[in-house]
């Protein structure tokens, strides 16, 4: 089964998906739409035939999914558009910055055809089955929380300098655009989390997105998710989870890289070296959106998830130090 896909926004993530797309079996893009002409010639150096769109909604006319890599502002109205169409809708996270916003999307999301999933893009890769692979068979043993750990450089980073908004308090910052994905990883694996602390450090300018954050959440039953995030300094960019178990713990390094350790040195989980680690991910991602087309179970994030997800980081980045 083939399924038609549109694509709205061309930054970074919207390239990313249409190459993959590209590759997959299971899918023929038949709209891409952006409003930076810098964005679709840098779509048309990949696909020099795109179908280009002189606007969203042609860009969508007659997709069975529709791809919503834009800013958060609009997401919603396209989101909708598409489910009133009867379409799947596939989102770019966060699904917005009001929370009031969000929680009516996805009150609206939940009444159409098929209920909205998000582009968490762990949520189908090789490292989170692993883990649950490796929690199912009792080596963990009891999973003790989660520690996450991001050092930028600067923000954003070089090769996300052309998504302006990235750098803006108002919709862009790491806390939205990263953390949010470790969150997930942390809500799917231990259950639903609630804040208990958080302090923020912003610049002097107020349009400005933040500098760093110390967090502290819990599960119902006390286990913590501590989060520390930092920009600054002349390093490699860092970005570490720890899932803390028991008798083995297992470390996210740069999204899909997978260690573990049971108190020794840490070492690999998972062997890279005949595929991209990144590729992989996207490619299974798309695997799970044809599940979800087609009526069937599949691992993407729920639009309830991420909603879950988007109330923490606001939480968060509420906590002015």
């Amino acid at each position: 089964m083939t399924h038609k896909l549109a694509i709205v926004g061309l930054g970074i993530m919207g390239r990313r998906m249409l190459e993959n797309a590209l590759q997959h079996p299971a899918f023929d893009v038949c709209g891409v739409w952006d409003p930076s002409a810098v964005s679709v010639a840098k779509t048309l150096e990949i696909m020099p035939d795109a179908p280009v769109s002189a606007h969203a909604e042609a860009a969508m006319s007659g997709a069975d999914v529709v791809y919503l890599a834009c800013p958060p502002g609009p997401r919603k109205t396209y989101a909708l558009q598409a489910a009133s169409a009867g379409q799947g809708v596939f989102m770019e996270k966060p699904l917005g910055t009001d929370n009031a916003q969000s929680r009516d999307l996805v009150a609206q999301l939940r009444k159409s055809r098929l209920p909205g999933v998000v582009n968490f893009t762990q949520a189908a890769s090789r490292g989170f089955e692993e883990l649950q692979r490796a929690m199912d068979a009792g080596e963990t043993g009891e999973l003790l929380g989660v520690d996450i750990v991001v050092n930028y450089p600067a923000w954003p980073r070089s090769w996300q300098k052309d998504a302006d908004w990235l750098r803006m308090r108002e919709e862009g910052g790491y806390t939205r655009e990263v953390i949010s994905h470790f969150l997930f990883l942390a809500g799917r694996f231990l259950g639903p989390l609630s804040l208990q602390y958080a302090s923020v450090r912003y610049p002097q300018d107020p349009a400005l997105c933040e500098l760093d954050i110390l967090g502290r959440l819990s599960t119902a039953d006390g286990r913590p998710v501590t989060v520390m995030g930092t920009t600054g300094g002349q390093q490699p960019d860092r970005q570490e989870v720890t899932v803390r178990g028991s008798l083995r713990s297992h470390q996210f390094r740069e999204f899909y890289q997978l260690w573990r350790s049971d108190g020794g040195p840490w070492e690999q989980a998972l062997d890279w070296t005949t595929e991209d680690p990144r590729t992989s991910a996207l490619q299974r991602q798309l695997s799970e959106v044809s599940q979800w087309l087609q009526g069937k179970p599949h691992k993407l994030a729920t639009a309830e998830e991420a909603l879950a997800v988007q109330e923490l980081v606001e939480a968060i980045l509420e906590r002015h130090s």
